[in-house]
């Protein structure tokens, strides 16, 4: 911390940064961010492509920086997917390092106080505390998982902190994903994150259909959906996940589309939705877990941890899950087996969690 900065007793700035893969990094930031606020802190948000758009409509008064872009892409038969992230992982080197010179001279010209990074690999610097947040743990990649969870956990160990977006003990929302022996450094469970919070409302909706994650995959569910919805005959709001200048809404007979939701305008809408279809991410479970909501997921091809959080949920007696390629809209009735996603009790004590910034 500068000596100017010790002697007015000035707020801390805080450098917060999710990483651009779909939208859950950056939405799980969101009450990260409000903390800070509340604790006094004065966050400056550092991210690319639509995860920066949606922070800069959720906080158009805060300082936005852009890192480089991980260039991240699905493949389009996910059986693909590990040789499409090794094709571009020269690609991704790069983003990683540029981003590591560009913090290292953003320190100058902001004068951070600390860091959080949300799964950015080179948003790191020495010279201040760093908070790396992940639930990967162990980083499923099939017969490489041993492998890929050893380089992700020596990358974790140079940071100040670790936080755990789950709960230590049993039951725990992400399995062996967020829970791992014999590791290089201790992790701090914070509990789920969501920006969601559970209110009475009147039934709107019979289905809401939220969609995420990289292109071509969202783009290939959305014309799968869009199909299999013609059958459908209660009423559905459907929200595709493209953040654009602009909200755009239209109604096609019993569906209402949306491009994108603000946080405020999602929540609602969650509410008022008496049953959702959508991805297995972490962030999606975080949020029907703290709304309570009945849930069918289908998970992005070829993505090992989509299909093993899915996988564990079904397990767990709280969600039915399909393959993409063999979902039917005749599928949906199979949530009433399921208990649906229970909440778990928990605020997270930011004051403890913020401490790692009072070295």
């Amino acid at each position: 911390m500068s000596i100017k900065k010790e002697i007015n007793n000035a707020p801390k700035t805080i450098l917060i940064a999710p990483l651009n893969w779909g939208l859950g990094h950056a939405t799980r930031c969101i009450p990260i961010i409000k903390a800070l606020q509340e604790y006094n802190y004065i966050p400056i948000v550092a991210s690319d492509g639509i995860a920066l758009a949606m922070l800069r409509k959720e906080f158009p008064y805060l300082k936005m920086l852009e890192l480089p872009s991980y260039q991240i892409e699905y493949a389009k038969n996910g059986k693909n997917f590990k040789w499409k992230l090794l094709q571009n992982a020269p690609k991704m080197m790069k983003a990683i390092w540029n981003e590591k010179k560009l913090v290292a001279s953003w320190m100058k010209q902001y004068d951070f106080d600390g860091i959080i990074s949300d799964n950015r690999l080179g948003v790191f610097n020495k010279k201040v505390p760093c908070v790396y947040i992940t639930h990967q743990l162990n980083v499923m990649t099939g017969q490489t998982t041993w492998l890929t969870s050893k380089l992700h956990q020596n990358i974790i160990k140079k940071y100040t902190k670790c936080w755990v977006p789950d709960v230590a003990g049993q039951p725990n929302l992400a399995g062996e994903l967020s829970h791992s022996n014999n590791l290089p450094f201790v992790p701090t469970y914070i509990g789920p994150l969501s920006r969601m919070h559970q209110k009475e409302t009147q039934q709107k909706y019979d289905l809401m259909v939220i969609l995420s994650g990289p292109e071509p995959q969202r783009g290939l569910l959305e014309s799968i959906l869009k199909i299999e919805l013609k059958r459908y005959r209660g009423t559905v709001v459907f929200i595709k996940g493209i953040v654009e200048k602009e909200q755009k809404k239209e109604q096609l007979k019993n569906i209402t589309y949306f491009n994108f939701m603000t946080s405020r305008q999602l929540e609602q809408t969650f509410n008022e939705s008496d049953i959702v279809l959508a991805r297995s991410g972490y962030t999606t479970i975080m949020d029907l877990v703290r709304l309570g909501k009945k849930a069918f997921f289908i998970p992005t091809p070829g993505q090992y941890e989509q299909l093993y959080l899915a996988k564990k949920l079904k397990e767990d007696g709280m969600a039915p899950y399909a393959e993409q390629n063999n979902f039917k809209i005749d599928n949906l009735p199979e949530i009433k087996m399921y208990t649906g996603l229970s909440y778990f009790n928990n605020t997270p004590n930011w004051k403890q969690f913020f401490s790692v910034f009072e070295i």
